[in-house]
């Protein structure tokens, strides 16, 4: 299964991340399938420049069953990419309302 998690890197006590997608038994910063599908600096002020994405490759990979990690997932919902009812987790907590709606 192939997720998109983030990939640590710059200095010590002055992170960045890159969004990649990974294979979901890789490392955190270990080889990943594709690297460029994004940067978030946590440390940047300005809003604008925290997060970089390149959309159409992300929508690429989730198109193709690939799983967003939490953090991934919030990042991407804030920029308008990722819709929590994609996620398997979504789909579960809708299911179970349904069945205990109809009993």
């Amino acid at each position: 299964m192939v997720r998109l998690r983030l990939k640590r890197f710059g200095r010590r006590h002055r992170p960045c991340y890159r969004i990649a997608a990974f294979d979901a038994r890789a490392p955190r910063d270990g080889r990943a399938i594709e690297e460029d599908l994004g940067v978030y600096d946590p440390l940047e002020s300005d809003d604008a420049k925290k997060v970089s994405l390149n959309r159409e490759r992300i929508i690429y990979w989730l198109e193709q069953g690939a799983q967003p990690s939490e953090a991934v997932a919030s990042i991407l919902k804030k920029n308008g990419i990722y819709v929590e009812s994609r996620s398997r987790r979504a789909r579960r907590k809708k299911a179970r309302r349904s069945a205990a709606g109809n009993a």
